[in-house]
């Protein structure tokens, strides 16, 4: 709303400038062309009154025809006045002078989009860092964040075996503290319940049981459970452990992006859009955080005061590839997708994968309608991505997209 303010009294302001100096201009022509009317009669009389002065025998010939050259010299020069006063006040002068002023109200309004930000407060750049740090110093802390929260709704009805077998594990581990392999249990099927509070505690038990050998994978377990618990907002606790992935794998594409939305909770737009930009120049094709980051880093760009304009995006199959498949016979397709399917299947098995090349294969095997092996796959996947939150996360999503339960 601000924004529209601005822009329409600083248009209105041009508007009125303009005008004055359009009004100023057609006056000053006006009063010149009345003054040179004026001489011209004047002149006229004169010549007119010289020739009654010869008809009485006031003054000689000799000096009629001088006096008759001075006037009508002056009388020519004030109609040479009068016609360029009159052309410069209707004429091809008054329309440039006319341009020249669109000119420079476009050149102002054009200088300003491209060179200013109007988006931004009327504070330079170094008191918008320092205001930016200040509300860096004051983020609330984890806890504060989670109790500002509402009631959390449950992810889903957890299967009441499935329940009761967390409960003794909770128990267990109570009494083993140091236990890593059931801290490790513990973390996962917490947040596998929806409480994600309870999963990053016996997270952080994992990661000091672990000590030295602590890897960036557990830090970034950690860090996401606790997003996760402050429903996306980055903590100044999970802002420092983003920071020791990223010190482990400045190209990690999670601590990218979240490192991103902590920037952004700041207001340091120009360190966010550095961050999103990695993620855009490194992060593999298939990256979830990729297709996040790609829909809104035009706009985090704007608010960083940056021209940046996204890369083509693949492009898909063409028109021609589509409607040969669309004109095989339902036995040949389903041939293709089974073709399609084994091969991704043996690739899997045998080089691994992504997370969603994992859910891709979990949703294939459902719609093929192999129920059970698809349930097999995601056991599988769960296996292979133990400790990994956000893959888990979306490896979840797909098989509970595709109907399966465990």
């Amino acid at each position: 709303m601000a924004n529209i303010i601005f822009w329409v009294a600083a248009g209105a302001i041009a508007l009125i400038v303009a005008m004055t100096l359009i009004r100023a201009l057609r006056k000053t022509g006006a009063i010149d062309l009345q003054a040179a009317h004026f001489d011209r009669q004047v002149y006229r009389d004169q010549l007119a009154e010289i020739e009654r002065d010869l008809a009485r025998g006031i003054i000689a010939g000799d000096e009629v025809v001088r006096l008759r050259s001075e006037v009508g010299r002056r009388l020519l020069t004030a109609d040479r006045m009068d016609a360029t006063t009159d052309m410069a006040q209707g004429g091809p002068a008054s329309v440039i002078v006319m341009a020249g002023l669109a000119l420079l109200v476009a050149a102002g309004f054009g200088g300003y989009a491209y060179l200013g930000q109007p988006g931004y407060t009327d504070l330079p750049l170094a008191a918008r860092i320092v205001l930016a740090e200040e509300r860096r110093a004051d983020r609330a802390s984890q806890s504060a964040m989670e109790a500002a929260l509402p009631p959390r709704p449950p992810l889903q009805t957890p299967d009441p075996e499935f329940t009761a077998l967390v409960k003794q594990l909770r128990a267990a581990v109570t009494g083993r503290p140091d236990d890593l392999q059931g801290q490790q249990l513990l973390a996962r099927n917490e947040a596998n319940l929806g409480n994600l509070t309870a999963a990053y505690t016996a997270q952080a038990r994992v990661i000091a049981l672990k000590g030295a050998v602590v890897t960036e994978g557990d830090l970034l377990t950690q860090a996401t459970l606790m997003i996760q618990a402050a429903d996306g907002q980055v903590s100044p606790e999970a802002d420092v452990l983003l920071q020791k992935v990223l010190t482990r794998a400045p190209k990690n594409d999670t601590a990218l992006f979240f490192t991103g939305i902590s920037q952004m909770q700041v207001g340091r737009y120009d360190l966010a859009f550095r961050y999103w930009k990695e993620v855009m120049d490194t992060a593999p094709n298939d990256s979830p955080w990729r297709t996040e980051v790609r829909g809104r880093i035009e706009s985090l760009a704007e608010l960083a005061g940056v021209r940046y304009a996204l890369p083509e995006a693949f492009v898909g199959p063409d028109a021609a590839a589509v409607a040969a498949a669309e004109e095989m016979s339902p036995e040949d397709r389903q041939a293709m997708i089974r073709t399609m399917v084994e091969g991704l299947n043996d690739r899997l098995a045998t080089e691994g994968g992504t997370a969603q090349e994992w859910a891709r294969l979990i949703a294939a095997l459902s719609n093929l309608g192999e129920t059970e092996r698809a349930r097999a796959i995601w056991g599988e996947a769960l296996r292979n991505f133990a400790g990994r939150t956000a893959e888990l996360g979306f490896i979840n999503q797909e098989a509970v997209n595709a109907g399966l339960t465990r």
